[in-house]
């Protein structure tokens, strides 16, 4: 069974890298990735043009139920929760933010990418 873990572990890393490499792209400059505190974990956080976005990755192999749906609303208040601990800790007081996610599917090598996911309360 460790090794469906590893397995997985090993596909969320992989698209992690993706996304990175994709915002980077798009002229976001990375500010940390897998960032933790006790609420939760964040895969991304990058910014630009003033804005600070807090960026959930799903990826999947292949698709069995829609991904836009695996961002349950107490895995948003988690992200929310930790993203608040994150501005506090590096001073981003009066900055504009948002939280997107980014959905990778493997299989069809594609990526799709929803700015202001969510709300933040």
């Amino acid at each position: 069974m460790k090794h469906a873990s590893i397995t997985t572990k090993t596909i969320g890393n992989e698209g992690e890298l993706l996304v990175a490499v994709w915002l980077i792209n798009q002229g976001f400059t990375l500010l940390a990735r897998n960032f933790s505190a006790a609420q939760g974990e964040i895969d991304i956080i990058a910014t630009k043009e003033n804005v600070v976005a807090f960026i959930e990755v799903k990826t999947r192999q292949s698709i069995h139920f829609p991904l836009s749906q695996v961002v349950t609303p107490s895995k948003q208040l988690k992200i929310i929760k930790t993203a608040k601990i994150y501005l506090m800790r590096n001073q981003f007081v009066d900055s504009i933010y948002r939280f997107d996610v980014a959905l990778v599917n493997k299989e069809q090598g594609s990526l799709e990418y929803i700015e202001n996911a969510f709300q933040g309360a």
